[in-house]
């Protein structure tokens, strides 16, 4: 069985741009797609609304669009 939690998304430094995490997550196909998104205020980090593609997002953040909520962890975490 796999320790696979969809509810997750791993990262190997120490933080990543928003844009990147949702092309990571498979939110969104290009960055185009995670910009429009962005732009209209329908991504949330740690509950609040957040405009900016280039937001530094860090390992322990949540990440929401739509209904799902993605919490981001570290590549090393992943492994064990």
């Amino acid at each position: 069985m796999s320790d696979f939690d969809p509810n997750t998304v791993s990262i190997r430094d120490e933080s990543i741009r928003l844009g990147q995490l949702l092309k990571l997550a498979n939110f969104v196909e290009d960055g185009i797609e995670a910009k429009a998104l962005i732009e209209q205020g329908l991504v949330k980090v740690n509950g609040e609304v957040e405009t900016r593609r280039g937001r530094q997002v860090r390992v322990g953040d949540s990440v929401t669009l739509d209904e799902t909520t993605l919490t981001v962890q570290s590549h090393d975490a992943s492994i064990g």
